[in-house]
Formats: structure tokens, C-alpha cells, sequence
């Protein structure tokens, strides 16, 4: 099922038909944003026509269902119990974030990112009238892990949130149990909310532990943002939640949420989350051998191509962070190499923070065949 060949071409596709908008050029092949190219699973589309058949789509709230299915999918998938009293329904992860820097910080404030990160991370501070904090994560030999003496340093008087991207995009770590704890550690001496985007927390290929989900007391400093929309490829449905055990944080964030208007999710959203969480574990294992195999596919390609980019296999994503710092060419020149010689469309790596310099992502979550076309056109040039 996943080596169908779908044309999103012409459906207001933001990877497919906003091409000349972002890059110029219109006739790239898409390997960019960060949605997957195969059909949402059987089992949601039928509950969504079912849904759509009754024929009046009103305002709509989640039931007792919808917070049980997020309850025992955090249980089932990540032996996390929570309780439905800790859930936030909200129309999107990074809207929930954005309202989290609005709630729990003042303007001219400090927020922290580990970057390279998934850029809205840190637009969102800037659009908040926010600091920008940057704790580069420490690169060797492709492999990423924190640099927590950096933070350490970098935590002042006006820090008051640290954001943590787990697993992280783009360079793929799941981090370990441990790496979490001392984080937390960290931010627990020095009164910071870790906020915890875990959207891509289904997509892994190791143990991923919710860092809320390790102790009481980190539970009591953390909001955590999560949604099927990875997941699932239901991204353009807004359906995402926050969980948090702080009863005091929790309520900050409701209200919050409430004042921005972003509480309520359309009702095709809690149609798909409902049938994803209860029907949908054995699309997902599914999807992961397929994107593993895809994975291990580009390795092979490049290194059969002899090809001078490079990556690391990531723990989690269907995102590769790939190296192009062999080629000894300026970044500008890969950039404009790949878009007019190669024709392809992938993520500039510049965008997720300064430490991006000769990378850039590539989204591998398409049919094997596509794959394989994209790639040779890389390695065509590289």
C-alpha cells in the first residue's frame, strides 16, 4: 500500500503546488515538508465518510472516547500513564506552543532551544516578542546529544522556558532516559517549563520515553504537545493535544488557549484521532517497516553512488539530516546546485538555525520508486 503512487499535484498541496512560491521553481521534485506521500490509513478515511455522511458538520467537542483514546495510546505506546484530567484538545502543536510562550513568559523574556530545530520553534518566540536562546546541540561524527554545560551557562535571570523537541527534528535522536533526566535537572534548579513537542514520538526506532512521563516532579514542570498528525499523515486536520499534570500550569494554558481561540477542533479532527488510536497500531507498524526500509535504502544508494553527502541513520522521523560538507562547496552553491541542476526540493538546512551550514533534510516518506528517482538526481551532482 505504501508504494502507490498518489498525485497531489493540483489539490492546494503546500509540498506539491507551493513550489514556485518558496523555491522559485516549479518543477522540482518535492522531498520537503514534512507530510508523507502515502494515502491516510483505510481506517480513518472510512470513518471520516461515515462522518461526513450524516451531512451537517457544526461545532463539535471531544467525549469521554476522545480523552480515553489519547489516555490509553500514551499507556499502550509509551507506558506512560496519564489521566484524562491532564489533556488539552487545541487546533495545532505549534499554535499550542506559540500560546505556551504567551502564557508562561513576558516579552523580552528568555527562551531556550536546542538547536538545529524545527524553525517555528523558534519564529514563534520572535513573533511573541520573545529572546531567542540558542543551546546548540554538540555534533560528532553525524551523532547529536545536548550540551548542558552550554546551558547551564546560558540560563539567566530572564530564562524562563525551555523547549525540547522529542524526538528531535531534524537531526533524528530519541533521547535516552538519561540525557532527559539531567535536562530536567537542569531546568527543575533553575525554575524553567520545559515545554516538550512529541509529535514525532510514534515515528521511532528505539524505546522513546515522554521526559513528563519519568517522575512526578519533572511531570510537574513540563507541558508536553503531541497529535496524530505525523503519525497518521492527518496534518491538515488540526487535531493536536497538550497534557500536563500541573493543575496550576494546566489551567495557565487553558485560558490561554481559550483567549486565542484555538480550543476548538473541527470535527473531521476528532473523527480521524478517535480511529487512529483505536484501529490504527497495525497501519503504524507497518508504516515503520516501510520508512525503515527506505532509510536504509538512501544509505545503500549513496554510498553504492560513492556519493559525497552523508547522514546518519536517525532513531526517529522519516526526516534525514543530510551532510553535505565532503563536497566542499559553499552552502549557497549546494542550494543552488540542487534546486537547478538536481531539480529537487528539500529543506535548507540554514532554516533550523545556524549550525545547519552544508545541510539539509530530506523527507524519505514516499514510495520506494520516488525515492530512488530523487536520489539519483542528487548524486547526479554530489
Amino acid at each position: 500500500m505504501f508504494d502507490e503512487i498518489v498525485n497531489r499535484k493540483g489539490t492546494s498541496c503546500a509540498k506539491y503546488d507551493a513550489l514556485e512560491t518558496y523555491f522559485g521553481y516549479s518543477d522540482l521534485q518535492p522531498l520537503w515538508v514534512a507530510d508523507m506521500d502515502f494515502k491516510t490509513p483505510d481506517i480513518i478515511n472510512d470513518a471520516i465518510i461515515k462522518r461526513a455522511q450524516h451531512g451537517i458538520y457544526g461545532y463539535t467537542k471531544p467525549t469521554t472516547k476522545t480523552y480515553n483514546l489519547v489516555k490509553e495510546w500514551m499507556k499502550k505506546r509509551h507506558s506512560w500513564e496519564i489521566d484524562t484530567s491532564w489533556i488539552s484538545f487545541c487546533n495545532g502543536v505549534v499554535p499550542a506552543y506559540s500560546a505556551a510562550i504567551e502564557a508562561f513568559s513576558e516579552e523580552g523574556d528568555e527562551i531556550i532551544v536546542q538547536t538545529p530545530v524545527y524553525f517555528p520553534l523558534f519564529n514563534s518566540i520572535k513573533h511573541n516578542n520573545r529572546t531567542v536562546v540558542r543551546n546548540s546541540l554538540k555534533e560528532e561524527n553525524g551523532y547529536y546529544t545536548m550540551d548542558l554545560e552550554d546551558l547551564k551557562n546560558k540560563i539567566t535571570s530572564k530564562s524562563k522556558i525551555l523547549v525540547l523537541c522529542s524526538p528531535h527534528n531534524p537531526v533524528g535522536r530519541v533521547w535516552d532516559k538519561d540525557e532527559l533526566e539531567q535536562l530536567a535537572k537542569i531546568c527543575i534548579e533553575n525554575n524553567l517549563l520545559i515545554i516538550s513537542d512529541e509529535i514525532h514520538a510514534d515515528i521511532v526506532f528505539k524505546k522513546f520515553t515522554p521526559i513528563a512521563s519519568i517522575s512526578k516532579e519533572i511531570s510537574n514542570i513540563t507541558l508536553t504537545l503531541n497529535s496524530p498528525g505525523k503519525t497518521f499523515n492527518i496534518a491538515g486536520l488540526n487535531c493536536s493535544y497538550a497534557i500536563c499534570e500541573n493543575k496550576e500550569i494546566k489551567e495557565r494554558f487553558d485560558k490561554e488557549i481559550t483567549k486565542r481561540e484555538l480550543a476548538s477542533v473541527n470535527v473531521f479532527g476528532f473523527t480521524a484521532l478517535e480511529a487512529a488510536y483505536e484501529f490504527g497500531e497495525e497501519w503504524l507498524e507497518e508504516l515503520k517497516k516501510y520508512l525503515k526500509n527506505n532509510i536504509d535504502f538512501t544509505k545503500e544508494y549513496l554510498i553504492e553512488s560513492n556519493s559525497k553527502v552523508e547522514f546518519l541513520e536517525p532513531e526517529a522521523t522519516y526526516l534525514l539530516w543530510l551532510n553535505f560538507k565532503n563536497t566542499k562547496l559553499k552552502h549557497k552553491e549546494i542550494k543552488n546546485l540542487l534546486f537547478e541542476k538536481s531539480k529537487v526540493a528539500l529543506n535548507d538546512g540554514r532554516s533550523f538555525g545556524t549550525e545547519g551550514d552544508s545541510y539539509f533534510r530530506l523527507n524519505c516518506a514516499l514510495p520506494i520508486s520516488q525515492l530512488e528517482e530523487g536520489l539519483g538526481k542528487i548524486v547526479t551532482y554530489f
